[in-house]
């Protein structure tokens, strides 16, 4: 019986090194480098049978991309054979950086004109989250993005929701506006009777604190509902 053949495995340090990731960054700039080269150099190394490209090329086909890699969990990435704690450690800072770029980036902080683009900020993530998140984007005077809080991690309704929450970080940042966002894991956005509640106690307390509530979406998969557009909790 022929025993079996050997796979054969390149190192990276066995790449030529015009073809090695932080020599072809450092050459021709990080645009130039695919999603799998960019995602090497944070990982550093691969583990025996498997370099780092090829480690980095599986991480993206098994999480479908940079988006799915922002949603795992961290401790299912420091399970993951060829991770650990310093790699995901390494990889969820990172992506962390890029979303706070955007959100907070001086000059392209995102405008929000309307519930679409409230809904491009956070429809793909939210979207296949798998419990519910209560989130409150904070818009300064020109309806531009300060931030975006997490406020509440499971079921959004009147008795957990504490209206001081909901505000916090608008009444540090001194925000003019907030828009509520939250999901529906089950995908259908269809508000609730619950929400409606929810809707018109926060409405009702940004009043108080001079902070305009501007709408309420509930994000499913690939929809969303506006909750002023529909008249529902808001009373003009």
């Amino acid at each position: 019986m022929q025993p079996a053949p050997q796979r054969y495995h390149l190192r990276i340090k066995e790449f030529p090194p015009d073809s090695q990731p932080r020599e072809r960054l450092r050459d021709a700039g990080p645009a130039a480098l695919s999603d799998a080269e960019l995602l090497a150099i944070l990982l550093r190394v691969g583990v025996a049978g498997t370099n780092v490209l090829q480690l980095a090329q599986q991480l993206l086909l098994e999480h479908g991309g940079w988006i799915g890699l922002q949603r795992a969990d961290y401790s299912e990435l420091c399970r993951r054979h060829g991770v650990g704690e310093a790699k995901a450690a390494t990889l969820k800072a990172a992506l962390e950086i890029g979303r706070r770029i955007l959100i907070t980036g001086t000059d392209e902080r995102p405008q929000i004109r309307s519930p679409t683009d409230v809904a491009n900020l956070l429809m793909v993530e939210m979207g296949h989250l798998d419990q519910e998140h209560l989130r409150t984007v904070l818009l300064d005077t020109k309806n531009r993005v300060q931030q975006i809080s997490t406020i509440y991690v499971g079921s959004v309704n009147t008795a957990v929701i504490r209206v001081g929450e909901v505000f916090r970080d608008a009444v540090r940042k001194n925000s003019t506006a907030i828009i509520m966002v939250h999901n529906h894991p089950s995908g259908d956005p269809t508000p609730s009777t619950e929400d409606i509640l929810v809707t018109r106690q926060i409405v009702e307390a940004g009043k108080l604190l001079d902070i305009d509530v501007l709408d309420h979406l509930i994000i499913g998969r690939g929809r969303y509902v506006s909750m002023r557009e529909r008249g529902q909790g808001f009373s003009g």
